[in-house]
């Protein structure tokens, strides 16, 4: 099995701020509330003119301009959404179109909801292996204020617009290992398309115990895989879903805090951008280096879970 690592980063935050108080005006909540059971002190609604489409081009731009190589170079595109305005074309589609893409390359989406964007690193490693290519671009992108009932104050004080993307090689040499899977379940659902936009609904408390068991969980088949400590990994960048989730894992794996970065207090929960945007701060604060192990773990709808050990490669 050939291997990939990550060689570019980027990542694009709606326009719109909205703050905990803001909340506040439209439905019976309060800062105090919300801070305490999830961390979140504000999130990122799309503005007049933003879209998953502009969110996901913007990351795309910034990942292949920090990789150092050109857009022709790009050998295939994955997509991680659950709020794609349109069923078809696929977000990726469009992504392919408004770059310029060449057109010889395999462009789809997945959707594995807050595990996508490191579905969709599986899937681009899978792509690249099975071909002559050489880059792939994985990009996780949500606009899910689209999908939220604004009336529901256990829902809709959760989630943000953003994207995150990165510029990923085929290599030969880099450590990689990864672990995907799912348990059908409806504790996070939003319903099919049709005529109404359909709004997102969540069992938390339920969602809450089974992400406390999914992060340690994939950590723990990532280690059997490769035979690698956690001191040996810089950073354990967690789908950035409730700072009590992570606070937990890092309890019972007894583990540096400081190797679990949390942003959700700024974005709330991304669902699928939120993984890609926590790397990309990272590797601009100067917390990632080249040759770097990381591991990156998501949970979420489906339900599904994903980690992965990869390596940093970038400049």
């Amino acid at each position: 099995m050939r291997k990939i690592s990550i060689v570019g980063t980027g990542m694009a935050v709606a326009g719109k701020r909205v703050t905990n108080d803001d909340l506040s005006k439209l439905v019976d909540t309060n800062d105090e509330w919300i801070t305490t059971r999830t961390g979140i002190k504000e999130r990122r609604f799309c503005d007049e003119g933003e879209s998953t489409y502009t969110l996901a081009e913007t990351a795309a731009r910034e990942a292949i301009a920090r990789s150092g190589i050109s857009i022709g170079d790009i050998d295939a595109i994955v997509c991680a959404t659950v709020s794609a305005e349109y069923v078809t074309p696929s977000l990726s589609c469009i992504v392919q179109r408004q770059l310029g893409l060449k057109e010889d390359i395999p462009v789809l989406d997945v959707n594995a909801a807050c595990s996508g964007f490191i579905y969709g690193l599986e899937v681009i490693r899978g792509l690249l292996d099975g071909s002559d290519g050489k880059y792939g671009l994985v990009i996780g992108c949500e606009q899910l204020s689209r999908l939220m009932d604004m009336t529901d104050r256990s829902t809709c004080v959760l989630f943000g617009d953003g994207a995150g993307a990165a510029v990923v090689k085929l290599s030969e040499e880099k450590s990689y290992a990864s672990v995907l899977g799912a348990r059908g379940g409806y504790e996070i659902r939003v319903e099919g398309a049709g005529p109404v936009v359909t709004k997102i609904k969540m069992d938390g408390s339920e969602v809450f115990k089974f992400a406390t068991a999914a992060i340690p969980k994939c950590i723990g088949a990532l280690q059997a895989k490769t035979g690698i400590s956690l001191d040996e990994v810089s950073q354990i960048i967690c789908h950035q879903a409730n700072a009590r989730i992570l606070d937990h894992c890092v309890k019972k794996l007894k583990a540096d805090p400081d190797k679990f970065y949390k942003n959700m207090d700024r974005y709330g929960n991304t669902s699928a951008a939120s993984v890609p945007m926590a790397l990309d701060e990272l590797v601009k604060l100067g917390r990632i280096h080249n040759g770097d192990k990381l591991m990156l773990v998501g949970f979420g709808g489906g339900l599904t879970w994903a980690g992965v050990l990869i390596e940093y490669d970038g400049k």
